[in-house]
Protein backbone atom coordinates (compact mmCIF):
# COMPACT_ATOMS: atom_id res chain seq x y z
CA UNK A 1 0.00 0.00 0.00
CA UNK A 2 2.79 2.41 0.87
CA UNK A 3 4.48 2.08 -2.56
CA UNK A 4 1.15 2.53 -4.34
CA UNK A 5 0.45 5.74 -2.40
CA UNK A 6 4.01 6.96 -3.02
CA UNK A 7 3.77 6.43 -6.79
CA UNK A 8 0.48 8.32 -6.94
CA UNK A 9 1.90 11.14 -4.79
CA UNK A 10 4.95 11.43 -7.07
CA UNK A 11 2.74 11.58 -10.15
CA UNK A 12 0.62 14.32 -8.59
CA UNK A 13 3.74 16.30 -7.62
CA UNK A 14 5.04 16.29 -11.20
CA UNK A 15 1.68 17.38 -12.56
CA UNK A 16 1.46 20.10 -9.89
CA UNK A 17 4.82 21.45 -11.08
CA UNK A 18 3.47 21.58 -14.63
CA UNK A 19 0.31 23.32 -13.41
CA UNK A 20 2.41 25.92 -11.57
CA UNK A 21 4.69 26.68 -14.54
CA UNK A 22 3.47 29.47 -16.79
CA UNK A 23 6.34 28.62 -19.14
CA UNK A 24 5.15 25.02 -19.59
CA UNK A 25 1.49 26.00 -19.86
CA UNK A 26 2.43 28.59 -22.48
CA UNK A 27 4.47 26.04 -24.43
CA UNK A 28 1.55 23.60 -24.44
CA UNK A 29 -0.76 26.36 -25.72
CA UNK A 30 1.76 27.38 -28.40
CA UNK A 31 2.16 23.79 -29.59
CA UNK A 32 -1.61 23.30 -29.78
CA UNK A 33 -1.97 26.50 -31.82
CA UNK A 34 0.90 25.50 -34.12
CA UNK A 35 -0.63 22.06 -34.70
CA UNK A 36 -4.04 23.61 -35.31
CA UNK A 37 -2.64 26.01 -37.89
CA UNK A 38 -0.66 23.26 -39.59
CA UNK A 39 -3.78 21.11 -39.93
CA UNK A 40 -5.86 24.09 -41.13
CA UNK A 41 -3.25 24.67 -43.82
CA UNK A 42 -3.60 21.10 -45.07
CA UNK A 43 -0.52 19.65 -43.38
CA UNK A 44 -0.13 16.70 -41.02
CA UNK A 45 1.09 15.92 -37.52
CA UNK A 46 3.64 13.12 -37.16
CA UNK A 47 4.65 11.47 -33.88
CA UNK A 48 7.67 9.32 -33.00
CA UNK A 49 9.26 7.73 -29.95
CA UNK A 50 10.61 4.43 -28.63
CA UNK A 51 9.14 1.87 -26.24
CA UNK A 52 6.47 3.45 -24.07
CA UNK A 53 6.93 6.68 -26.01
CA UNK A 54 6.17 4.76 -29.23
CA UNK A 55 2.93 3.60 -27.65
CA UNK A 56 2.16 7.20 -26.64
CA UNK A 57 2.94 8.36 -30.19
CA UNK A 58 0.40 5.88 -31.56
CA UNK A 59 -2.13 6.82 -28.89
CA UNK A 60 -1.94 10.54 -29.64
CA UNK A 61 -1.99 10.09 -33.41
CA UNK A 62 -5.15 8.01 -33.00
CA UNK A 63 -6.81 10.73 -30.89
CA UNK A 64 -6.37 13.16 -33.79
CA UNK A 65 -6.97 10.85 -36.75
CA UNK A 66 -9.90 9.11 -35.09
CA UNK A 67 -11.76 11.30 -32.65
CA UNK A 68 -11.24 12.76 -29.22
CA UNK A 69 -14.17 14.49 -27.51
CA UNK A 70 -16.41 15.13 -30.49
CA UNK A 71 -17.56 13.26 -33.55
CA UNK A 72 -15.84 15.11 -36.37
CA UNK A 73 -13.86 14.55 -39.54
CA UNK A 74 -10.51 12.79 -39.13
CA UNK A 75 -7.37 14.87 -38.89
CA UNK A 76 -4.10 14.10 -40.69
CA UNK A 77 -1.99 12.53 -37.95
CA UNK A 78 0.25 9.48 -37.96
CA UNK A 79 2.70 7.66 -35.74
CA UNK A 80 5.98 6.83 -37.47
CA UNK A 81 6.22 3.68 -35.37
CA UNK A 82 3.49 1.52 -36.88
CA UNK A 83 4.97 0.04 -40.07
CA UNK A 84 6.99 -2.91 -38.75
CA UNK A 85 8.13 -4.00 -42.22
CA UNK A 86 9.60 -0.55 -42.84
CA UNK A 87 11.13 -0.29 -39.35
CA UNK A 88 12.82 -3.67 -39.57
CA UNK A 89 14.00 -3.18 -43.16
CA UNK A 90 15.57 0.21 -42.44
CA UNK A 91 17.06 -1.05 -39.18
CA UNK A 92 18.59 -3.98 -41.03
CA UNK A 93 19.71 -2.16 -44.19
CA UNK A 94 20.81 1.13 -42.60
CA UNK A 95 20.52 1.39 -38.81
CA UNK A 96 17.85 1.77 -36.15
CA UNK A 97 18.99 5.38 -35.75
CA UNK A 98 17.68 6.11 -39.27
CA UNK A 99 14.14 4.68 -39.05
CA UNK A 100 12.24 7.89 -38.29
CA UNK A 101 14.49 10.17 -40.37
CA UNK A 102 13.84 8.13 -43.51
CA UNK A 103 10.08 8.33 -42.97
CA UNK A 104 10.31 12.09 -42.42
CA UNK A 105 12.40 12.45 -45.58
CA UNK A 106 10.00 10.27 -47.56
CA UNK A 107 6.63 11.59 -46.44
CA UNK A 108 7.18 14.84 -44.55
CA UNK A 109 6.44 18.18 -46.16
CA UNK A 110 7.15 21.80 -45.24
CA UNK A 111 4.53 22.99 -42.75
CA UNK A 112 4.00 19.55 -41.18
CA UNK A 113 4.66 19.13 -37.46
CA UNK A 114 6.84 16.36 -36.00
CA UNK A 115 6.34 15.60 -32.31
CA UNK A 116 9.11 13.52 -30.78
CA UNK A 117 8.62 11.87 -27.40
CA UNK A 118 11.80 10.97 -25.53
CA UNK A 119 12.05 10.92 -21.75
CA UNK A 120 15.82 11.51 -21.92
CA UNK A 121 15.74 13.78 -24.96
CA UNK A 122 18.67 11.78 -26.29
CA UNK A 123 17.05 9.10 -28.47
CA UNK A 124 19.27 9.08 -31.54
CA UNK A 125 16.51 8.08 -33.96
CA UNK A 126 14.32 10.94 -32.74
CA UNK A 127 17.23 13.39 -32.99
CA UNK A 128 17.96 12.32 -36.56
CA UNK A 129 14.26 12.65 -37.41
CA UNK A 130 14.35 16.23 -36.11
CA UNK A 131 17.44 16.96 -38.19
CA UNK A 132 15.67 15.60 -41.28
CA UNK A 133 12.59 17.62 -40.39
CA UNK A 134 14.58 20.85 -40.22
CA UNK A 135 16.06 20.19 -43.66
CA UNK A 136 12.50 19.91 -45.02
CA UNK A 137 10.94 22.89 -43.23
CA UNK A 138 8.96 20.74 -40.79
CA UNK A 139 8.17 22.17 -37.34
CA UNK A 140 9.59 20.11 -34.46
CA UNK A 141 8.17 19.63 -30.97
CA UNK A 142 10.16 17.80 -28.30
CA UNK A 143 8.40 16.21 -25.32
CA UNK A 144 11.13 15.26 -22.85
CA UNK A 145 12.09 15.01 -19.21
CA UNK A 146 13.49 17.90 -17.19
CA UNK A 147 16.87 18.27 -18.92
CA UNK A 148 15.53 18.14 -22.47
CA UNK A 149 18.67 16.27 -23.50
CA UNK A 150 19.96 16.93 -27.00
CA UNK A 151 16.43 17.59 -28.25
CA UNK A 152 16.32 20.81 -26.23
CA UNK A 153 18.72 22.49 -28.66
CA UNK A 154 17.13 21.26 -31.90
CA UNK A 155 13.40 21.59 -31.17
CA UNK A 156 11.33 24.49 -32.40
CA UNK A 157 9.20 23.89 -29.30
CA UNK A 158 10.36 22.00 -26.23
CA UNK A 159 8.11 20.79 -23.42
CA UNK A 160 10.27 19.50 -20.57
CA UNK A 161 8.39 17.58 -17.91
CA UNK A 162 9.95 18.55 -14.55
CA UNK A 163 11.08 15.04 -13.58
CA UNK A 164 13.88 12.55 -14.21
CA UNK A 165 11.68 9.52 -13.42
CA UNK A 166 10.71 7.78 -16.68
CA UNK A 167 7.23 6.56 -15.62
CA UNK A 168 6.29 9.97 -14.21
CA UNK A 169 7.54 11.67 -17.41
CA UNK A 170 5.53 9.31 -19.60
CA UNK A 171 2.39 9.84 -17.51
CA UNK A 172 2.82 13.57 -18.01
CA UNK A 173 3.50 13.21 -21.74
CA UNK A 174 0.13 11.54 -22.24
CA UNK A 175 -1.57 14.24 -20.13
CA UNK A 176 0.10 17.00 -22.17
CA UNK A 177 -0.68 15.16 -25.41
CA UNK A 178 -4.33 14.86 -24.46
CA UNK A 179 -4.49 18.58 -23.67
CA UNK A 180 -2.96 19.38 -27.07
CA UNK A 181 -5.46 17.07 -28.80
CA UNK A 182 -8.36 18.71 -26.97
CA UNK A 183 -7.19 22.22 -27.86
CA UNK A 184 -6.63 21.26 -31.50
CA UNK A 185 -10.11 19.76 -31.68
CA UNK A 186 -11.66 22.87 -30.11
CA UNK A 187 -9.69 25.17 -32.43
CA UNK A 188 -10.69 23.30 -35.58
CA UNK A 189 -14.25 22.35 -34.59
CA UNK A 190 -15.66 25.11 -32.38
CA UNK A 191 -19.08 24.38 -30.96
Amino acid sequence: MKRISEAIRQSIEVKQKILNSNELLGAIKDVAETCSQSLCDGHKIMFCGNGGSAADAQHLAAELSGRFYIDRKPLAAEALTVNTSFLTAVSNDYSFEEVFARLVEGSGNPGDVLIGLSTSGNSENVIRAFQAAHRKGIITVGLTGETGGRLADISDFIIRVPSSDTPRIQESHILIGHIICELVERNLFPE
